[in-house]
């Protein structure tokens, strides 16, 4: 195997594991905020309804950690086999957060034991519910420490380099770089808005193949409820990530937007096509990507034609952030609907058609995050290390890398499978109507 086909092997192969990672890494971070609330609403209330939502959460969600803790552990094994060259030259500055990341993981994974342990053992729930605390924090920082990394790649900082080696190295600085406010916020506030529409889009779904118990109504309303908040946190996030663009990665900027000329009063463009270096059928939002840079409708922005073009992503990326902000507008709207439906009174919100826009709204917040990922991973090449040290230049020339692409795609169609197939005979096998009955009838009283 020659070194461009070890390259291009190694791409895919990283690539396929982080798209599926981030299935399970997403739902690790956003749900245990999501069974946080929920007991917090229950022990407010006095409503068993929310404290059982905690507790059913909590068991699906220990699949979930489990599958992301391989699919992580695949991710640190294939940064050292795949990429060696860029370990070696960026492995003392990334290390830190690294140690980080592993040290929320166990933080969290201690607590949630001691929680799921001690279920029923409280007679004061706000006892058993300051136990969650831990859990959201770890679950919350594991991403904020493993997103530091990729800031770093995008934005390094922190060294010297001195014969081509990295030198008087301050870990704070590379991990303080410019890139981790924007990066770290947009990657958390996703991932509880993700979690809160799958959850949302299982309850419309219970609802939908004849559950009609005020358990999944419940559940409904808080998800959609909360996971509008963070569609509306995630939006103003994401303008500050077109700022951030401007002024460290204009390329990027200009080949999301196919931007393709410096100009002021730059239009947005969605969607189109681009032929002869043209673009064509697309929809122009004037004046917007000004603002989106800048912060001015009439302020100049850099386009494609200010940079080398051996440094350009590749101009594909346009359609990876029509589908991630399309989908975020989408949910925003459905979200919002649905709330003001149910302050209103609206019959509509709790129609067929629009619990099927919910059901579907979960796997298309999925691909939003994969949209997203794809985006920020492929929209920084040329560069593993921006500025500093090229993709090609980084992986390994070991000949056996199409070997490993077929076993982890293997094993994560295992992994795959295999939680569904958990988590699917978890639910069935323990309907939400009989866990009640049986909640009930060991407390002596009447059915909620």
């Amino acid at each position: 195997m020659g070194n461009e086909e070890a390259v291009f092997f190694s791409r895919v192969l990283t690539e396929t594991t982080l798209s599926f990672h981030i299935i399970y890494a997403t739902i690790g971070v956003g749900v245990p905020l999501m069974i946080m609330i929920a007991q917090w609403v229950g022990i407010k209330k006095n409503d068993d309804h929310y404290i059982l939502l905690a507790r059913r959460w909590a068991r699906g969600f220990i699949i979930t950690v489990a599958v992301g803790v391989v699919t992580g552990t695949a991710i640190g094994l294939q940064l050292s086999l795949l990429w060696p060259n860029f370990m070696e030259l960026a492995g003392n500055v990334i290390a830190l957060p690294l140690f980080m990341e592993t040290f929320a993981f166990f933080f969290e994974a201690i607590f949630l034991g001691i929680y799921l342990y001690t279920w029923d053992r409280f007679e004061n729930q706000k006892k058993h519910f300051l136990l969650l605390i831990p859990v959201a924090i770890g679950a919350s920082f594991s991403a904020v420490f493993i997103t530091i990394v990729n800031a770093f790649m995008n934005a390094p900082r922190g060294f010297d380099i001195v014969n081509g080696e990295f030198v008087n190295v301050n870990p704070l600085l590379a991990m303080f770089n410019p890139a981790m406010p924007t990066k770290v916020a947009h990657v958390v506030a996703t991932s509880y808005m993700t979690a809160a529409f799958v959850l949302a889009a299982i309850a419309a779904f219970r609802l939908l193949k004849g559950s009609n118990h005020e358990y999944h109504k419940k559940a409904l309303y808080l998800t959609m409820k909360v996971g509008l908040v963070f569609a509306i946190a995630s939006a103003i996030i994401g303008d500050f990530s077109g700022k951030y663009l401007a002024e460290y990665q204009p390329e990027k900027l200009a080949a999301a937007e196919w931007h393709l000329e410096t100009s002021e009063n730059a239009p947005l463009i969605m969607y189109g096509i681009l032929k002869d270096g043209e673009v064509k059928y697309a929809i122009e939002i004037p004046y917007a990507l000004s603002f989106l840079a800048h912060g001015s409708f009439t302020q100049e922005v850099a386009g494609l034609d200010q940079f080398p073009e051996d440094e350009v992503p590749p101009l594909y990326i346009h359609y990876l952030f029509d589908i991630m902000v399309s989908i975020g507008i989408w949910m925003t709207l459905l979200s919002g609907v649905f709330w003001l439906g149910v302050q209103r009174g609206w019959k509509m919100v709790a129609s067929k058609w629009f619990r099927w826009l919910i059901v579907l709204g979960g796997p298309l917040t999925l691909v939003a995050i994969e949209a997203g990922w794809w985006l920020a991973e492929v929209g920084r090449q040329p560069w593993i290390l921006r500025g500093i040290m090229r993709t090609q230049d980084a992986a390994t020339t070991s000949g056996h890398v199409d070997s490993m692409l077929i076993l982890f795609c293997l094993l994560y169609l295992v992994l795959g499978v295999g939680s569904i197939v958990v988590l699917r005979k978890m639910f069935r096998n323990n309907p939400v109507e009989r866990e009640i009955e049986d909640r009930d009838t060991e407390k002596g009283g009447d059915v909620l």
